[in-house]
């Protein structure tokens, strides 16, 4: 590896796994490295970069530079990117006497392949060297049969039942999320038992070289020299890693086969807003929930997220004085009925609302 390049980390992985608690860990203990952060953010709000430039280091006394980049307090700097990723990592060229290292947090719904591909480009490969692909795996998730060891067995089932949608290109997405990984990280280890452990290592062993180590964490706590200084030059090989997509060159995030909705609500309480997620999920094919919700009386604001029939939510920091409280929510799905969805949700929470004024 050229030492003289500066090595980027590649953190891909589904919906819901974990990558920017991940991502966080690793800012949190940089242990004196100047890190570049990169979030390719999907659908209209940009709730992971927001996340780790609050991500309780100080980090809310940034300043955004004329390029876009997030100074941090903490010596890093962060950035979000929907779909132009090279102008990102120009403006981070330009910038290289200030970084150790640089992590890409992709999307969940992206194919890391075309990504790593792009490090091959000249204007990319005199700088910046990938020094790993890190795949996330969700192992409650997986072992809850979401990605099952025999795809075609649930197309048929699928197929089979009228009422779930028949194209789902997940088990793929997942598949080429792990052919193209350096490293595994089994997140949320905690919430499964030792045998349901085992068979999600089992499938993941049949999808990597025996070569890529798998390792387990619990929150995203993992020490960074697990992840960081891998040396693999993922990008010189990448070309050799099977996927389902074909020859893919530059940039294809795979958005096209997803639907990304974002709703606001207003002000309203988990109480009832949690069930109406529950009963939108229930009804429509929806992979993915994030967002922020204003709770009226408390001073935090919440942040709520859904993989599947599973939800979270948490106060992350205090409403700012000079920001207007709302609430805004992302699903991430396909064939999503929009109209729908903001009718369940606004219309009841505007009963509830009106009713709690009355």
């Amino acid at each position: 590896m050229n030492l003289n390049k500066i090595p980027t980390t590649v953190v891909t992985g589904f919906l819901g796994s974990g990558k920017t608690t991940l991502l966080r860990n690793i800012i949190e203990n940089a242990e004196g490295r100047r890190i570049a952060v990169i979030v390719n953010e999907f659908g209209e709000l940009g709730i992971d970069g927001d996340l780790l430039k609050t991500c309780a280091i100080g980090c809310e006394e940034e300043t955004v530079a004329a390029d876009g980049v997030y100074e941090l307090a903490n010596g890093c700097l962060c950035c979000t990117v929907q779909e132009e990723f090279f102008p990102v990592m120009q403006a981070l060229a330009e910038r290289k006497n200030e970084i150790d290292h640089v992590l890409i947090e992709t999307s969940g719904l992206a194919l890391p392949k075309p990504l790593v591909q792009a490090f091959n480009w000249p204007e990319i490969k005199s700088t910046f060297t990938v020094d790993a692909v890190i795949t996330v795996v969700d192992t409650p998730a997986v072992a809850s049969g979401q990605f099952a060891a025999n795809p075609t067995a649930v197309d048929a089932q699928r197929k089979a039942d009228e009422n779930l949608n028949h194209e789902s290109p997940l088990h793929e997405l997942f598949e080429d999320q792990l052919s193209a990984a350096d490293l595994v990280v089994l997140s949320k280890t905690d919430l499964i038992d030792a045998r349901q452990k085992q068979a999600v290592i089992e499938l993941v062993k049949k999808e990597v070289p025996a070569s890529v180590k798998i390792v387990e964490t619990d929150n995203g706590k993992l020490a960074a020299a697990v992840m960081l200084g891998l040396q693999s030059e993922s990008e010189a090989t990448i070309d050799q890693r099977p996927d389902h997509h074909g020859d893919h060159h530059g940039e294809d995030h795979n958005h096209d086969e997803f639907d990304s909705i974002s709703v606001r609500t207003g002000a309203t309480d988990m109480n009832t807003l949690l069930p109406l997620l529950e009963k939108i999920v229930n009804e429509q094919t929806v992979y993915r929930v994030k967002g922020f919700v204003d709770v009226p009386g408390k001073k935090m604001r919440m942040v709520v997220h859904g993989v599947g029939k599973r939800f979270d939510h948490y106060f992350d920091r205090a409403w700012r004085e000079d920001e207007k409280r709302d609430s805004l929510i992302v699903f991430i799905g396909h064939d999503l009925d929009a109209a729908r969805i903001r009718s369940v949700l606004n219309n009841t929470i505007r009963d509830n609302t009106s009713q709690a004024a009355a």
